[in-house]
């Protein structure tokens, strides 16, 4: 009884900082995420009223896999459309110099290269919610960090799947898996689309807002399972399958209506608090009191916001101010929910340990409270109407 007591007493402590942090986090101004990963450091490895176990592993897992899902579902391919070729070079050309800047960057500060895919991610989820609470979404500048947030988001995804398959398989035929599994994938959602073109009418119950049984809740989950499914047969990492599963069910389905506000408060009202939660009960507060600690994580935090901000010099190619570059670079420096991803793939891989993971934990929180300020500060103001920069 005393371990069915103490799971209880976990469990409810997880559901009532679910509940209550993000309402604390308006009072701080601090993101929800960062004091959910600081209540589990302080419940978890300072306190030790809560221990890691099965069952929090079991539902932080099942929050991660949603967590991706919902960063693919925010991905809007008609941005890529309405801002056409050029904006596509300028987004790949950006990524391309980041993780130039970020292998320097790590050989300098003598990580390996998984480091470079750690530093070249971004967070959409935090891009999209500052752009639209600034009233830039439809603008230039923020079309501009959309697509090469996205495109950094997606692309270091894929290299961090590709670097997985070659440390537990090799070079050579065997990655083929991995232009097999997008070929299945993107026959997948083409087969999908197209019934959804001819048959419009039996889709239409995934998006009524007064369905008693969810259908459409439920069709999202069993697409992102089914695509996780199809990752784990092909030997590759769920996480890559539950993001594009979010991102095809996007591009299938544009006019999703109350859909994502459903999916989101489903998830982010609870399996997705456990997962960050769990982060910080698994945090290693020791790793902290190493010598030479505090100031390989400053400096790490000080390299990330660099081999970002750099790389966004090339939008003044398209005409944008240095204020705006400047911007720009300080938003897409923002990390989050990927690179806690990436990192402890790191630490499964051998590819990095648990005193580096704690320093990408904390780079995580540092940089998602400050890049949207400091986005803030640095944008120009809006131009009447809120139309262009």
């Amino acid at each position: 009884m005393e371990a069915a007591d103490h799971a209880v007493l976990s469990l409810l402590l997880i559901v009532a900082a679910a509940f209550l942090l993000p309402i604390a986090s308006h009072w701080v101004a601090v993101p929800a995420v960062v004091l959910e990963i600081v209540f589990g450091v302080l419940i978890g490895p300072v306190l030790g009223v809560v221990e890691q176990a099965e069952f929090i592993d079991r539902l932080a897992d099942l929050g991660f896999l949603l967590l991706m899902f919902l960063a693919g579902f925010e991905i809007d391919v008609r941005t890529f459309g309405r801002r056409g070729m050029g904006q596509m070079a300028v987004g790949l050309t950006t990524f391309a110099l980041t993780m130039g800047c970020a292998y320097l960057a790590a050989r300098v500060l003598g990580y390996g290269l998984f480091m470079t895919f750690v530093l070249a991610t971004t967070s959409v989820g935090l891009v999209v919610p500052t752009l639209r609470s600034t009233r830039r979404m439809a603008t230039r500048l923020g079309q501009s960090i959309l697509v090469s947030a996205i495109l950094a988001d997606f692309l270091t995804l894929v290299g961090v799947t590709i670097y997985a398959l070659v440390e537990e398989r090799g070079t050579g035929l065997n990655l083929l898996v991995v232009p097999g599994y997008f070929v299945v994938v993107a026959s997948t959602l083409l087969a999908l689309r197209r019934l959804v073109w001819w048959r419009p009418e039996w889709f239409d119950r995934l998006f009524q807002l007064d369905d008693p049984e969810e259908i459409g809740t439920r069709a999202s989950l069993t697409v992102m399972l089914v695509f996780v499914g199809l990752s784990i047969l092909f030997g590759i990492e769920g996480i890559l399958g539950a993001f594009l599963a979010g991102a095809g069910f996007a591009m299938v389905f544009r006019n999703r209506g109350t859909l994502g506000v459903q999916l989101s408060g489903f998830s982010y009202g609870f399996l997705i608090p456990v997962f960050f939660i769990d982060v910080g009960i698994r945090f290693d507060v020791d790793a902290l009191s190493e010598e030479g600690a505090i100031t390989g994580m400053l400096a790490l935090i000080g390299i990330a916001v660099l081999v970002k901000s750099l790389p966004s010099l090339v939008l003044l190619v398209r005409r944008h101010s240095l204020r705006e570059t400047l911007a720009a670079g300080a938003l897409l420096s923002a990390r989050l929910s990927l690179i806690i991803a990436v990192a402890e793939l790191g630490v499964r891989l051998g590819a990095i340990d648990r005193t580096t993971e704690a320093s990408i934990i904390v780079l995580a929180a540092v940089t998602a409270t400050i890049a949207p300020v400091a986005f803030r500060i640095l944008a120009p103001p809006l131009a009447p109407g809120g139309s262009r920069d």
